[in-house]
């Protein structure tokens, strides 16, 4: 997905404001649930994933990450290919088909219906999928990064002095329609599977971050419309 370039101009400093700590979050959360890769490992190594989380989560709510146990984002031991192999057995199709897949329509399908609704949201924003994208529309990467996209958009819109709220209004909805709806299903497979801790700790500091969110965003502009309906902007599933 094209996408915005984070905090590039002078207002984009992500601990200046909740929508930004919100994107910077979001940005960040959608590169460890991809494949993952040398420069995740390094960020683990060297304590700046912790570091980032726990900066950005203050800023979003103090009492965002309260109880869990972050040590799995700071380890000086950690090595690609386990992280490799363990994103494998977790997330990717096997034999039988996706595990504990990160597409939000093999969670709740049917796919090609949630596929067509996130690529509506996204092309009403100007984002297209890019060529060189390898995962579907209803990733959760690509999910992540719109929300991203949204949180950038609100933060801006704010320090211009402007009206944030067809961005609030739109990222209450889709979080409500899609990763805040399917990641719930997702989780019970995925403890199920006993995950390594680094990704059962990542899902669930995604799964409070998504859920403060929509509360806040619900509390500015009343409850997301889940029942498919005509008069919904985007459709329904």
């Amino acid at each position: 997905m094209s996408r915005v370039a984070p905090f590039a101009d002078a207002t984009g400093d992500p601990l200046s404001s909740l929508p930004a700590a919100c994107s910077f979050l979001y940005g960040l959360l959608a590169e460890c649930f991809a494949y993952p890769d040398e420069d995740l490992v390094e960020s683990i190594r060297g304590g700046g994933l912790r570091g980032q989380i726990e900066r950005m989560s203050g800023v979003v709510d103090p009492q965002l990450l309260s109880g869990l146990d972050l040590a799995p984002l700071a380890s000086p031991d950690a090595m690609l290919e386990p992280l490799a192999v363990e994103y494998t057995r977790l997330f990717e199709a096997g034999v039988q088909g996706a595990r504990c897949s990160l597409n939000g329509g093999v969670q709740l399908g049917p796919q090609m219906k949630v596929m067509e609704e996130v690529v509506r949201y996204y092309n009403h924003f100007g984002l297209t999928m890019t060529g060189d994208n390898k995962e579907l529309p209803d990733h959760l990467t690509a999910e992540l990064n719109f929300l991203h996209f949204l949180a950038f958009g609100e933060h801006q819109l704010e320090a211009d002095g402007r009206s944030p709220a067809d961005y609030q209004r739109a990222q209450r909805d889709f979080i409500a329609r899609h990763p805040g709806r399917w990641l719930p299903v997702m989780w019970p497979k995925l403890e199920h599977m006993k995950p390594m801790a680094f990704f059962g700790l990542l899902t669930q500091v995604l799964m409070r971050l998504l859920d403060h969110e929509r509360a806040r965003l619900e509390r500015l502009h009343g409850a997301a419309v889940l029942k498919p309906s005509e008069g919904l902007p985007f459709g329904g599933i």
